[in-house]
């Protein structure tokens, strides 16, 4: 799969991140994050969305006037996102982003019931809106929202035009998450074969197959990949840009080159100015990724990692946990006490303090932390006094 070394990476956090309820990004906060993405390797993002005001022009502004370079020395790409209508696309020049994203519903849901129109009209729009990113030099994509439920021979005609009329790429959204990896595969495939303009995936996680559906998406034959730091995005968010770098590493065997032991700091800053939590259990940057805590799964990670860990934890910024709790076995007992407090136990000492270790975590419902592993500990230790 020679084929993947090309794919491009576009991270959203910024403009489709954004659109997550309750999150706003100061013009600060998305300077540092394009800075933090592109020392990463991430060559381009997603900045915002211009029409929104004065206020989002700023933000925009201030990532395109720090002229960020990636850490292969390139300069970072900075796109906005437009409408199909010329006020938004003439928004974006005057941002002077590097190229916009001009974007329009096609399914017949949302032509006839969000814009009371029909095909012919979409297809005009998108045109004005290509000819006003013409007039400022602007390079766009045309992004077809809600294509997932879009006729294909309407899709077809649509990325056809896109061709015509000189954009640099076409986007499949699949802006409801309704799609399944096969579905994906299948109309991605049929479009690639219809079409000669790189297809980029923008999937959303409605049911959960966001980086399922983008994976798809690449096996058919699409070279771009729109995703977010964490999955953040509308609703139930985003394919998870750091899912995608890492299942093309260790699923494709395709390295993009991306700094990915840099993945948990990029998350903890994203959540810090986003105002949300990193789930424990969050694939790839979740703590709980590489903590152990069941005897069967702590003794294989102690006599081999790779027993069940699919990849190094230092690969992502994480650390290795061995967890004391009510599913823990000796052999784990064993090795923290070594390993954490220097001490070596006994088989007998060590079964007697897990049984311990075992009813105290039923009763707190939780792991224990050191120092109730020591009081435990010097509890087993204790020898009754001689009168």
């Amino acid at each position: 799969m020679s084929r993947l070394s090309n794919i491009r990476l576009l991270d959203t956090t910024l403009r489709d991140g954004e659109q997550a309820v309750g999150v706003i990004f100061t013009p600060r906060e998305k300077r540092q994050i394009s800075s933090i993405l592109a020392a990463i390797g991430i060559p381009a993002v997603e900045v915002g969305f211009p029409a929104l005001g004065p206020e989002e022009k700023a933000c925009i502004l201030a990532v395109v006037d720090a002229g960020i370079m990636t850490k292969d020395g390139n300069p970072l790409e900075v796109s906005a996102f437009a409408r199909a209508r010329r006020e938004d696309v003439k928004d974006a020049a005057d941002c002077h982003v590097d190229s916009v994203i001009i974007s329009i519903s096609t399914s017949d849901t949302h032509i006839e019931r969000k814009f009371q129109a029909d095909q012919a009209w979409v297809l005009e729009q998108v045109k004005e809106a290509a000819e006003e990113a013409e007039k400022h030099n602007l390079a766009f994509t045309i992004s077809a929202e809600d294509a997932s439920r879009t006729e294909l021979s309407f899709l077809i005609e649509f990325f056809r035009l896109a061709e015509e009329i000189g954009a640099v790429r076409v986007r499949y959204c699949d802006s409801l998450g309704v799609e399944d990896p096969y579905t994906s595969y299948r109309r991605i495939k049929y479009i690639r074969q219809e079409t000669s303009l790189p297809i980029e995936v923008h999937m959303h996680n409605d049911f959960g197959m966001a980086t399922a559906n983008v994976m798809a998406g690449i096996r058919a034959g699409a070279s771009s990949v729109v995703g977010s730091i964490g999955g953040l995005g509308e609703r139930t968010g985003n394919s998870p840009i750091e899912e995608v770098v890492m299942a093309l590493k260790h699923l494709y065997g395709m390295d993009l080159g991306i700094d990915t032991s840099q993945f948990r700091e990029v998350a903890e800053y994203v959540a810090q100015a986003s105002q949300r939590a990193i789930p424990i259990w969050k694939a790839i940057v979740g703590t709980n990724v590489f903590a152990h805590e069941s005897g069967i799964h702590a003794d294989g990670i102690l006599k081999n990692p790779d027993s069940y860990e699919a990849f190094k934890p230092e690969e992502v910024g994480l650390e290795r946990q061995i967890v004391i709790g009510k599913h823990s076995g000796t052999q784990s007992l064993k090795h923290k006490f070594l390993a954490g407090f220097r001490i070596e136990l006994d088989d007998e000492t060590a079964q007697e303090l897990l049984e311990k270790v075992r009813s105290t975590t039923v009763e707190l419902k939780r792991p224990l932390f050191n120092k109730e592993l020591i009081l435990l500990y010097e509890d087993t230790n204790s020898k009754p006094s001689k009168e």
